[in-house]
């Protein structure tokens, strides 16, 4: 890596400090953060999929608070318009004079929170995406950059689908890893009782790293090296799914580039300066449970997607 060693080790001691704010407000789902972690790293968009009331939205805007990043929240609903997330030109008057100036919509922000995509109308989760896709946003032939770093966190509930428009398969793949909150232990859930009863204030936390510390990482993230023999273990996995007979159909090699992506993101958050087959294993489940269709026969045995990954994983 280009940066002296003394200045990676200060980041690294930092995303270990995000943690443990973030942990004052975020009782339990420890992986969920690091995946969450990880995607910020790695500069991709996640998707988080669970039922109501899990902290979905409290574990996103206290990241962005901790970071010092810029938060935004979409509440996507069927009448929900493109220009309401993009924004809209609208007519100012200065000196007797009109003219048109744009107004930045929500999602002009490092951290876009958008709840429940899936009932917005296919029309606006387009829009939203294509943001996601190209950093920019294009109205009344304009073209505006999106702020740096930028990354869309979109939720969704699984268990209420009346009234909801399904991502396609298409647009999922935009998003570079799916991650699923279950509910907490016994013991979890009483301290997040104590929590949230015992005080009427949400726990304060501390700003611990910098959006042009968070820029720096994401650079050196991608100069962790990778053993030639894991990235191409690696690529034999996302292959295979292609040619699983309980898979209809395979992840494309954006699959293949987001496990080494996270992988590298994960190695860089545990401390090391390598990335492990194990970094692999770990990542492989949120980066592929969104980007491949079971076969039917699969389905009627009551396999899950994740199923099928693990076992993909302990035969490649």
């Amino acid at each position: 890596m280009s940066e002296p060693t003394t200045d990676i080790d200060a980041l690294q001691e930092r995303l270990g400090r995000v943690r443990q704010e973030v942990g004052k407000r975020i009782v339990g789902q420890r992986e969920v953060l690091e995946r969450l972690l990880v995607c910020i790293l790695a500069d991709g968009n996640a998707l988080l999929e669970s039922n109501p009331g899990l902290g979905k939205t409290t574990m996103v805007r206290t990241v962005a608070d901790v970071t010092d990043l810029d938060f935004s929240r979409v509440q996507n609903t069927p009448d929900l318009m493109p220009s309401d997330i993009t924004g809209t030109e609208i007519i100012r008057e200065a000196g007797g004079e009109r003219e048109f100036v744009f107004e930045k919509g929500p999602i002009f922000a490092n951290v876009v929170l958008a709840d429940e995509i899936n009932r917005a109308t296919p029309k606006t989760q387009a829009a939203l995406l294509e943001a996601m896709q190209e950093k920019q946003v294009t109205a009344a032939g304009e073209t505006y950059q999106l702020p740096r770093p930028f990354f869309v966190l979109a939720t969704q509930n699984p268990i209420d689908q009346e009234g909801t428009y399904p991502l396609p398969e298409a647009q999922t793949d935009r998003f570079l890893l799916k991650l699923v909150l279950d509910y907490p232990s016994f013991e979890e859930e009483r301290d997040i009782v104590t929590l949230y009863t015992e005080s009427g204030t949400v726990p304060p936390v501390e700003k611990v790293l910098t959006i042009d510390e968070l820029n720096e990482i994401q650079s050196l993230v991608r100069e962790v090296p990778v053993a030639d023999d894991v990235r191409d273990r690696a690529i034999r996995l996302v292959r295979a799914t292609r040619e699983a007979e309980t898979v209809d159909f395979g992840a494309s090699p954006r699959a293949s580039m987001g496990i080494i992506l996270t992988a590298k993101a994960r190695a860089f958050l545990r401390g090391r300066n390598h990335v492990s087959w194990e970094d692999v294993e770990a990542m492989a489940p949120p980066v592929l449970r969104h980007r491949i269709l079971l076969d039917f026969r699969a389905e009627r045995q009551g396999m899950t997607t994740d199923d099928v990954i693990a076992q993909l994983l302990s035969e490649v």
